[in-house]
């Protein structure tokens, strides 16, 4: 009988712990590392959040950006930091990718993190400069069967999504088409714009402002279904490609033996985020879909993410130099 006692005053203060760190939590700043230059939409979707932590969490989030050898540096800051709530990790698809591409990554993908949520995910955009004869994909396909070697495309760098779904269609469609990598979307998208890349491949924020000022010609989205701002452009499979579904995703992590209380909380505070009508807008207007989806969800998303990027790069025998 004593045991029993025993065992059901632990359990009683084993839950009273937990709820004082949810009722606790946060009681000093937190840090969110990104593992890109500032600028880009993890930066981007990063800020949007820390800003939305603050005002309801009552302390401080601040985004501090640590890039380097494609996200490796800051995502293996993130897996060694102490794991209490106060170093958190935005990740983008560089994330699931890079195991595949790199010999060495500083951190396991399975087991060095807890997910949190999937806050949201940006549609991959084939656009091409104005002068390019071709008005959709297959007329694009056309155009460089025809011209084998002639057109390049440019991309955000080796092993990023954007580049990943350009070496998927250049397999599927036996085409000869050369990879242009450059130092992130930006300089990606000026390549294209000033005439010197043909084809682009770069997620959607970053390239949405020059699609509809007419400044780049969109063929087409890589994601299910179409882009609300860019009602015109048609997915790939409406293009006549399918099974190339393809995405940039901003997902947030914390390091493994986080306390499940806090998982839960920050869980809750980015669901109730993406859910605003307000920030819902904002996030459809910067070319993000809004998620918010469970830590279950998202741990089965990036099994998913790491064994389907694992084999592209493989059967486009893609290395890191």
């Amino acid at each position: 009988m004593k045991f029993i006692v025993r065992i059901v005053i632990s359990f009683m203060a084993l839950l009273l712990s937990v709820a004082c760190i949810a009722q606790t939590y946060p009681n000093k700043p937190v840090r969110i590392i990104v593992p890109f230059a500032t600028g880009g939409p993890t930066d981007a979707m990063a800020r949007i959040l820390a800003q939305k932590f603050t005002e309801s969490m009552g302390q401080s989030f601040v985004v501090e950006n640590r890039a380097g050898a494609g996200g490796n540096i800051g995502m293996g800051m993130g897996a060694k930091a102490t794991p209490d709530g106060y170093t958190l990790t935005m990740v983008s698809s560089s994330f699931v990718v890079n195991p595949s591409l790199y010999a060495n990554v500083p951190y396991d993908a399975y087991k060095d993190f807890l997910p949190i949520s999937l806050a949201g995910a940006s549609p991959n955009l084939i656009v091409v400069h104005p002068s390019v004869p071709a008005k959709t994909v297959q007329e694009l396909i056309a155009l460089i069967r025809a011209n084998p070697g002639k057109y390049s495309f440019a991309h955000p760098g080796v092993g990023t999504t954007p580049h990943l779904s350009g070496e998927l269609l250049r397999l599927s469609s036996n085409i000869d088409m050369v990879s242009a990598p450059f130092g992130g979307a930006g300089p990606a998208i000026t390549s294209v714009l000033a005439g010197h890349t043909p084809v682009g491949v770069t997620a959607l924020p970053p390239a949405m402002v020059h699609v509809k000022s007419g400044a780049l010609r969109a063929l087409a989205v890589t994601s299910a279904k179409r882009n609300p701002e860019l009602p015109d452009v048609p997915t790939l499979a409406e293009a006549g490609i399918s099974g190339q579904e393809a995405e940039t995703m901003q997902g947030l992590l914390v390091p493994v033996g986080t306390p499940k209380a806090i998982v839960d909380r920050l869980h809750q505070e980015i669901v109730k985020i993406v859910a605003q009508p307000d920030m819902r807008t904002k996030l459809f207007s910067m070319g993000f879909d809004p998620v918010g989806n469970t830590p279950e969800q998202f741990n089965t998303y990036i099994h998913s993410e790491v064994n389907r990027w694992g084999k592209v790069i493989r059967d486009a025998k893609i290395k890191v130099e």
